[in-house]
């Protein structure tokens, strides 16, 4: 018989909402994701391009990402994640709005994909940062609510992808980005009707000594603990080659060889599938598995997705394979959020989810930048090529570095109930 207790669900309500704003504003950044590449393939036939692009994309985490953290401290994480949505629809809208009607310049897309993506990562930090209280609220445990809102990611992927390789081909790349536009939109009003600011405590703003070290601050903290520095460290590198492979050789391959939006969308969807199944199993099995086995299993096996690149795999085979690198690389992100909101301070915890974002971000505009060059300068297959041995031996570093041996000695979680909620303003 389950103990699982019976919830009012008004005290769930928060928590489903922050859940369902969530998969709606990403569900239309996956749309975006199949959408802007294929808009440049077909219209310069560049892989330069289409990887310029695709870095600036997340270029924005690295200009806003530390500042990101000290707004979301100050002003709070509801009304930060507000704004990031309204941003994004109003970057967002204005590269179809300008390609239907006077025309859109390459300089114009890049700019505008530029002010799309400003508050993204601010607007993920936001979501990730109410979680701690909105559990305490759902009286849910943590792990298990860490492990839902990264399954919102999954569930994105899995729905935006296909459905969005059914758009590109029917309706054309530049249409599907009004849907995102709109989605951002409702995930706002979701956001502002739903989360009452009232579930966050008031308090007085006593955390800065000068703009500066609340800039600093996130990152001493992550550069001091034994464990979030090298995991931060590992998933910018993962992330640089992850990059390269979503935005620039998948959609290079798909154009190129497959010539099918629509099976773009499938691969990135069978990759949904199988990281929303590791998700939701961690959950399930949360503190019944080390953490270290699945962190390396992980990023030793991820790199699949890559090597098959390299026998030109047909659309069955493809999906086959990025559904077992999505299960075995579900598990990652509920694990690395929870361990963020155990070993962070509460009046820190915009700031380290920030700067731990932006670091994990920061090498990814180079791995996009070079993928593009590497396919247009050696080919496809040795861009590939090289790209696969990199990937590799970051899944080695997991095994061998020994902050890794910490991650089966967590610090410490939040209290349940009321003490978990950390004291600031309305939001």
């Amino acid at each position: 018989m389950s103990t699982t207790p019976v919830l009012d669900p008004v005290r769930r309500g928060p928590l489903i909402a922050l859940l369902v704003a969530t998969v709606t504003a990403l569900t239309g950044r996956q749309l975006s994701s199949i959408a802007l590449p294929w808009l440049v393939l077909t219209t310069t036939g560049s892989a330069s391009r289409a990887g310029l692009v695709a870095a600036v994309v997340v270029l924005p985490g690295l200009v806003v990402g530390l500042l990101g953290g000290v707004l979301i401290d100050r002003l709070g994480y509801r009304r930060v994640a507000i704004a990031a949505n309204l941003v994004s629809a109003a970057g967002t809208v204005m590269i179809p709005l300008l390609y239907v009607t006077v025309g859109l310049a390459f300089w114009q897309l890049l700019l505008f994909v530029f002010i799309g993506s400003l508050l993204e990562i601010p607007a993920i930090t936001a979501g990730r940062s109410m979680v701690p209280e909105l559990a305490a609220l759902a009286r849910q445990p943590l792990e298990r609510v860490n492990a839902l809102f990264e399954s919102a990611g999954n569930v994105s992927l899995l729905v935006g992808t296909p459905v969005a390789g059914l758009l590109v081909a029917t309706l054309g790349a530049q249409n599907v980005l009004w849907i995102d536009a709109g989605m951002s939109l409702v995930g706002a009003v979701v956001l502002l009707v739903w989360v009452p600011g009232t579930v966050f405590a008031r308090r007085a703003v006593a955390i800065s000594r000068g703009i500066a070290d609340d800039l600093l601050a996130g990152l001493r903290f992550i550069r001091r603990d034994r464990l979030l520095w090298p995991m931060a460290v590992v998933l910018a590198l993962s992330n640089a080659v992850s990059g390269a492979v979503y935005s620039v050789l998948l959609p290079f391959y798909a154009e190129g060889t497959l010539e099918s939006a629509t099976a773009l969308g499938l691969t990135y969807s069978a990759l949904g599938v199988g990281a929303l199944a590791g998700s939701v199993l961690y959950g399930a099995l949360a503190g019944r598995i080390p953490r270290r086995l699945v962190w390396s299993v992980a990023f030793l096996v991820v790199p699949i997705e890559l090597w098959v690149l390299l026998v030109s795999p047909g659309v069955g085979l493809l999906i086959a394979v990025f559904v077992l690198a999505g299960f075995v690389g579900g598990p990652l992100n509920p694990l690395m959020v929870t361990i963020r909101h155990e070993r962070s301070p509460a009046q820190l915890r915009g700031r380290v989810f920030s700067t731990y974002s932006t670091i994990a971000m920061s090498a990814q505009p180079i791995g996009l930048l070079a993928a593009g060059q590497a396919v247009d300068g050696l080919g496809f297959l040795p861009a590939v090529l090289v790209f696969s041995l990199l990937a590799q031996a970051v899944g080695i570093a997991t095994v061998i570095v020994p902050g890794f041996r910490d991650l089966d000695r967590p610090a410490g979680s939040l209290p349940s109930g009321a003490a978990a909620v950390e004291p600031g303003p309305a939001r």
